[in-house]
């Protein structure tokens, strides 16, 4: 057993989520379950399906939506009290299901930690409901942990007694063939075997600037027509003497997928393949890849493009310095979008048009790789943390959750 002296009773609670913390739980619960502590997960039921959850714990379904809602809230805070009754820890994932969990809490244990994933909303209600869980979790978290910097950051100026970084690994991945790599991404793309493809991961939402790397699409292709020339190949440019095109392959699914399939549909360098269970072999095979996101926590399709040996190019935001390192062409998210964009198609078009920049790249990802931590390394963190907090609030009880 992973450096504990007796099995611990686990709730990991999470409200509606994406992939990543999704993922990051169902890290935790097989984790912690294989080094026999018992876990319980309280989520929404479509929350627990898509991630298997019930395969590593017992399921607690939790009546909790996409937005507060009184009723709803008071229930989930009820279920959330009934269930962690025996309990040594809650770990909540996630602001909201953070301030569901404080307000589930009496006092005395059990205790709670809160992992926060999301970055503050810009403006509007949003931002000032966020701001208003983000007080509460700090008045009544034992821990907070932060998926970035800026985040560690904001849960002290909230005033949270203990805060911390969280580990967020990504699961390993073998080094992929990259030949294999590169006719698979072309081909799924409908490209031609030589056309040279960034690629771009990740929920279609604003927060991941697709706007961005549409803008410095624009910047690196230059005026051509909407369609290649009658007979030319993917990998050519319509009206500018057969100079390569720099294609942008988006892989993913959110509310943004109309407006950038409407723009794919009258462009030649924009392909949108939707969700995919190959993120892997994608990675392995483009020429590089994109992030053009205006936050991220420690993002996991970044390390898996690492492990993949790819050459990176990111906006410096949130956590993701924290991940690539040196091993990534960082650009500043600095000005408007327009500027990042021009910023980012300066970075591209010097790597495309330095094949020994681009190696170099690559070897350093290989290098970084290594470096990043793994599941063992969060499931340690996590359970330093748990006995820290456990310190402070000892606790017997019942042997489940």
């Amino acid at each position: 057993m992973t450096g504990s002296v007796e099995p611990l009773r686990v709730l990991l609670v999470t409200a509606l989520v994406a992939g990543g913390v999704g993922r990051h739980v169902q890290m935790l619960a097989a984790g912690l379950a294989a080094d026999g502590h018992h876990v319980a997960v309280a989520c929404p039921p479509e929350v627990a399906d898509r991630f298997d959850l019930d395969r590593h714990a017992r399921v607690v379904p939790l009546p909790v939506g996409a937005a507060p809602h009184p009723l709803r809230d008071g229930r989930s805070v009820r279920t959330l009290r009934a269930a962690a009754a025996g309990a040594h820890v809650v770990h909540a994932h996630g602001l909201r299901a953070g301030a569901l969990g404080a307000l589930a809490r009496r006092a005395g244990p059990p205790s709670l930690v809160v992992t926060t994933h999301n970055a503050t909303p810009e403006r509007g209600a949003a931002r000032l409901l966020y701001t208003g869980m983000e007080h509460l979790v700090a008045a009544r978290a034992d821990l907070v942990l932060g998926v970035s910097p800026d985040l560690v950051r904001r849960a002290r100026s909230a005033g949270a007694r203990a805060v911390d970084l969280a580990v967020v690994p990504a699961p390993p991945c073998p080094r992929l063939d990259g030949a294999d790599a590169r006719d698979h991404l072309r081909r799924v793309a409908g490209l031609d075997p030589g056309a040279t493809v960034v690629l771009l991961v990740g929920r279609l939402a604003a927060q991941k600037g697709l706007n961005r790397a549409v803008a410095a699409l624009d910047r690196l292709n230059g005026p051509r027509p909407t369609t290649t020339r009658p007979g030319a190949r993917p990998g050519t440019v319509g009206d500018s003497g057969g100079s390569p095109t720099v294609h942008l392959v988006v892989a993913g699914e959110g509310p943004e997928r109309d407006a950038l399939t409407a723009a794919a549909r009258v462009r030649a360098d924009l392909h949108l393949l939707g969700h995919r269970d190959d993120v892997p072999r994608l990675l392995a095979g483009a020429d590089v890849v994109l992030s053009t996101a205006r936050w991220e926590g420690q993002p996991v399709w970044l390390q898996e493009a690492l492990q993949q040996g790819a050459a990176v190019v990111a906006t410096d935001v949130g956590g993701t310095g924290l991940v690539v390192g040196d091993a990534a062409a960082l650009v500043p998210d600095e000005g408007d979008d327009e500027q990042v964009a021009a910023a980012v198609a300066v970075a591209l078009g010097d790597l495309l048009g330095d094949p020994a920049a681009l190696l170099a790249l690559r070897h350093r990802a290989t290098d970084r790789a290594a470096q990043l931590p793994t599941g063992a390394d969060a499931l340690t963190a996590a359970l330093t943390a748990y006995r820290g907090v456990l310190a402070d609030h000892p606790r017997t009880g019942p042997s489940r959750p």
